[in-house]
């Protein structure tokens, strides 16, 4: 949801960039589930397409800035490639807030983290 969301602020903005959605215990190449695939179409976005991969130290060396969710997974960053650590933020650090991870929850638990997405990315839209 936050890689769909990022880019569709991004093109608003008249900005292209390149945005990699990975996990640090992601359960590879499986589709979003249904209650993120179901948020993002009500608000004209399509994430059927995407695909779960796990974070390497590859990607991690690609990435300018990287967006954890939680706290455990910025950590789990710096386990993966130290070297993340200049560039590796909460996505709700200019909010002073975790999103926490709805996976296997009721729907309206995927909606409040789609919000707290949308109000990480807007505070982050003011810096990027």
């Amino acid at each position: 949801m936050a890689e769909a969301m990022l880019l569709e602020r991004m093109r608003i903005a008249g900005r292209t960039v390149e945005v990699r959605s990975a996990g640090v215990g992601a359960m590879r190449n499986h589709p979003a589930d249904d209650p993120a695939r179901a948020l993002m179409l009500a608000k004209g976005l399509d994430i059927s397409p995407h695909r779960a991969q796990q974070v390497t130290p590859e990607l991690a060396r690609w990435a300018d800035l990287i967006l954890v969710m939680e706290s455990r997974q910025r950590d789990a960053m710096f386990d993966i490639d130290p070297t993340a650590r200049g560039k590796t933020y909460l996505l709700g650090h200019w909010i002073g807030r975790e999103v926490p991870d709805p996976y296997k929850q009721p729907e309206k638990v995927y909606a409040q983290a789609l919000s707290l997405i949308e109000e990480g990315l807007e505070s982050w839209m003011k810096k990027l």
